[in-house]
Parts: C-alpha cells; structure tokens; sequence
C-alpha cells in the first residue's frame, strides 16, 4: 500500500447535494478497492487559473489516502466516465510530504511563532 493524495475539480453548475454525493460516490469508490482513506477535505468554490470548458469556477476536493496502485487506475477512469469533473491529479506522496500534510492538519503552520527576541527577554 503507498500514498496518495488527489484533487478533483468539479463543475460549479452542480447543486451543493449534487456535489456531495459525488464525493461521496469518489470516496466509496477507493473504499471499495480496498484503499483507507486519511483525509478528505472540501476546498469549496475557487476560481479557475484559467477557464475550463468555458467555466471560471469549480468545486476543489481533496482525498489524501492510502492504496495499491491498481486502486489508481480504476479510480481515474471512474473520473474520466464522470462529466461532472473538469480536473483531477493524483500524486504519489513520499515521508517528506506525508509530514508536511500532518503538519498541515494539524494547523502547525497557522500558528504564529514567537520571534527571538520575544523569547530572550
């Protein structure tokens, strides 16, 4: 079992129900392949660097998970059946990035930190 995480873009046309359930539907998918997943986050409506089959908007999601790498393959052509997603990568995560995300749910780098000088005096 490796590590992944994958964002997906969905179209904004979609109904705040619509786009729950298809998560929902995405992270069943893995489950069903056998893979445990971490961390699931839902970005929300974010503007497009560029536009995307003539949209400017999508719902950004995050599935950080834990998998065989045949569990990949069959979630990514379920994303290319699904017309409702516009993007979507999927990364292989490697220790580094394992601890910067725990870090990060954690919200280890929200926290301000004190400068030296506050702590010498």
């Amino acid at each position: 079992m490796n590590n992944y995480e994958t964002v997906f873009i969905l179209t904004p046309v979609l109904s705040e129900d619509q786009m729950k359930d298809t998560v929902k539907k995405f992270s069943k998918i893995l489950k069903e392949n056998g893979s445990k997943i971490i961390n699931e986050e839902m970005w929300g409506l974010k503007k497009l660097a560029y536009p995307i089959q003539h949209k400017s908007t999508g719902f950004y999601n995050l599935f950080e998970f834990e998998a065989a790498p045949e569990a990949i393959s069959k979630l990514e052509t379920e994303f290319r059946r699904d017309e409702t997603i516009m993007r979507f990568l999927t990364t292989a995560l490697d220790k580094h990035a394992m601890a910067y995300n725990e870090k990060r749910r954690k919200g280890e780098f929200n926290k301000k930190s004190k400068s030296k000088e506050e702590v010498v005096t």
